[in-house]
């Protein structure tokens, strides 16, 4: 017996840590670059920036780094050296997404994504590990329509006023695809993720990364999985 009796009609997805595995391969280019320029680099620092973006990220890296940390210009060189190696090697897709968004699809469920990273970086990444086919734009009232051609169904941190742990970017993403956030399901890997969708009133499942939750977060969540490929087991009775 699975834990949901009928299938969302929209699946949210996270981008880093979720799709993707970036979060490690990003911190580890970052803290080479905090070491040229003689900052501390430590894992449990990078932790504390998941799943931020916007004022939010900056308030919290100066908090790390102090006042004068140059906080535009790591991020960009830190953005340049991931985009390179994506390009090179293609992005590393992480265990059972591309398995729960084929079944998704033939499930008929629509799936879009809510990143906090900006949406060109997202867009170029779907693309890049040929993933975009599966969040192409149809409208979630009519899922026989060609979706062929559509723009992706991807909001990004650039595109809300405020970012996770505030329910805006899922919020956005309900409200472009017409679902009301009762009716979604959201899939993150971040405790700041999981925040944000229970603000937002929407069921989540937590698939952690770099950082499992921790009690508090792991009760606010539907299910706690090690890999997206255990969401299917879900939705047994369906």
């Amino acid at each position: 017996m699975g834990l949901y009796s009928r299938l969302p009609k929209l699946a949210i997805f996270d981008m880093d840590g979720l799709i993707f595995d970036t979060e490690r391969l990003f911190m580890e280019r970052k803290n080479e670059i905090l070491r040229q320029m003689g900052y501390p680099a430590r894992e449990e620092d990078y932790v504390k920036t998941i799943g931020l973006s916007g004022t939010l990220l900056r308030e919290k890296l100066l908090e790390i780094y102090g006042p004068d940390y140059p906080a535009e210009e790591i991020t960009r060189r830190t953005r340049a050296s991931l985009d390179d190696y994506a390009e090179a090697y293609g992005p590393d897709v992480k265990p059972g997404v591309e398995e729960l968004l084929r079944w998704f699809r033939d499930h008929g469920v629509p799936c879009c994504v809510a990143s906090s990273t900006n949406r060109a970086y997202v867009e170029k990444f779907l693309r890049l590990a040929e993933l975009d086919v599966y969040f192409r734009g149809y409208a979630a009232r009519d899922l026989r329509e060609d979706p062929c051609g559509a723009a992706l169904c991807i909001t990004g941190g650039d595109e809300v006023a405020r970012s996770k742990p505030e329910p805006d970017i899922f919020l956005t993403a309900c409200a472009r695809m017409g679902v009301r956030p009762e009716d979604a399901l959201v899939l993150e890997d971040s405790e700041n993720g999981v925040r944000a969708a229970c603000a937002a009133h929407i069921p989540v499942i937590c698939i952690p990364d770099l950082k499992q939750p921790s009690p508090e977060i792991a009760e606010k969540a539907a299910a706690v999985l090690p890999s997206a490929r255990e969401v299917i087991s879900l939705f047994g009775c369906v």
